[in-house]
């Protein structure tokens, strides 16, 4: 650990009480900037994540020659309209999110562009995009199937896709070259998958036709303006979530939640384990449903999670690996290879930071398996520069006995910025330090 990087220290006896909210849905954040630049006219967000991954989106945005107005850190009007060829790659960092979708979008631009980010970025597959947009005539150079890619104009047609396996990204990325092509393009899903895309270009006037495993979409459609309040991360809130459940006395209540039903697998897998989960439903922003959620301590149980729940849920095995620690009797995970594939391989950068605690865990090629209940003992461990894994590891101190250390924790910021202070206005006994 260098003298620059932040780390969390944590202690652990301390219940969660409180009302707090989470920071704007990185998802809908993403779509938000990367719609609004090819929309007719003033597109104003506000509650937008002002985080690592999305400000990479805005950030290539504004290279494409886009104006955007930032009013305050979550507040941005973008000026939509033509997008011109950028003097310099596109770098999208650490952002899979956004390379994935702007390699859609770039297919169907008359210049040339270069998608990269950083190392580990580039270590992220592409070959699940790069395959349908170049059966629908698009012109992609890889590093072996990862970035960089570059992409060459050339005439797109509309294609029938059927995805090996559901996923959002590449659904997006299929959608937005189908704006460019020639001819429509149908895309169909094996099971459930993240539909942010289909609410909010709806939401802009395209016509999409939907059902229950297919989405379509005619080409030449204009994309109007929005005026959209982003709704909080569901994948933010699921760390509170476990923590509201694993601490004991903890009583949280979560405001102006998205409880879009392609994201919140994280509440049936705690719900089937015996978690104190109170939703209700306030409204809808954006075409999101939104709402609230109160989560009070309770003993959980173990269960066997796989098909269609952990598409929903894919996000929130690490934290969700916590709490399996601290269920009576087995947790079987299945199904989740992409976990492999994320940021890290999430299943054996997890185990293996868990078992610095005094876990046991057996990791299988496509999840793992956990018996509980597990005492654990403070630790110092690692972030690996996966957001997801540092927080897990912050809220795992939490139950841990002594304190625990959580270095290079400063990719927390890359989805959920304040997520220190947040805890600690729940009165966590944790603070991120340098």
């Amino acid at each position: 650990m260098t003298e620059t990087q932040s780390h969390f220290i944590v202690r652990s006896g301390q219940p969660l009480r409180g009302i707090t909210a989470v920071p704007g849905d990185k998802s809908i954040s993403h779509r938000a900037v990367l719609f609004g630049m090819l929309a007719q006219g003033q597109t104003r967000v506000r509650n937008w994540l002002a985080a690592g991954d999305t400000e990479a989106s805005l950030r290539a945005a504004q290279t494409l020659g886009i104006q955007i107005e930032r009013h305050d850190r979550h507040t941005l009007t973008i000026h939509g309209g033509e997008l011109h060829a950028p003097r310099q790659a596109l770098d999208l960092v650490n952002a899979g999110t956004g390379i994935r979708l702007l390699a859609g979008i770039m297919a169907g631009q008359p210049f040339a562009s270069v998608l990269d980010g950083s190392e580990q970025l580039r270590r992220r597959p592409m070959k699940r995009i790069i395959e349908p947009l170049s059966l629908m005539g698009a012109r992609i150079e890889s590093a072996d199937g990862r970035a960089p890619l570059r992409v060459t104009p050339a005439p797109l047609n509309g294609i029938r896709y059927e995805m090996p396996v559901a996923s959002a990204q590449v659904k997006s990325a299929l959608l937005l070259a189908g704006l460019f092509a020639e001819g429509e393009t149908t895309v169909v899903q094996p099971g459930p998958a993240r539909d942010h895309t289909e609410r909010m270009l709806g939401s802009m006037g395209v016509d999409l036709t939907l059902t229950e495993n297919y989405v379509t979409v005619m080409p030449g459609e204009t994309l109007h303006s929005l005026d959209l309040n982003v709704p909080g991360d569901f994948s933010s809130a699921a760390f509170l979530l476990v923590a509201g459940t694993i601490v004991p006395d903890s009583d949280i209540t979560l405001t102006g939640v998205n409880l879009n039903l392609t994201r919140t697998g994280l509440l049936d897998a705690l719900l089937m384990m015996g978690a104190d989960l109170q939703v209700t439903e306030t409204g809808v922003e954006g075409g999101e449903p939104v709402g609230e959620v109160r989560v009070r301590h309770a003993g959980l149980k173990g269960v066997e999670i796989g098909g269609d729940l952990v598409v929903r849920m894919i996000d929130e095995f690490p934290v969700l690996m916590v709490a399996a620690l601290c269920a009576e009797g087995e947790t079987i995970v299945r199904d989740a290879q992409e976990l492999r594939v994320k940021e890290t391989d999430r299943i054996a950068v997890m185990a293996g930071e868990l078992r610095k605690f005094g876990a046991q865990i057996t990791e299988t090629s496509d999840g793992f398996r956990i018996s509980g209940p597990q005492r654990l003992k403070g630790a110092v461990v690692d972030g690996h520069d996966d957001h997801r894994v540092a927080m897990s590891m912050a809220i795992a101190g939490l139950i841990a006995e002594g304190e625990t250390i959580v270095q290079d924790s400063k990719c927390s910021g890359d989805s959920f910025p304040g997520f220190a202070q947040i805890l600690a206005h729940l009165s966590a006994d944790l603070v991120e330090a340098v």
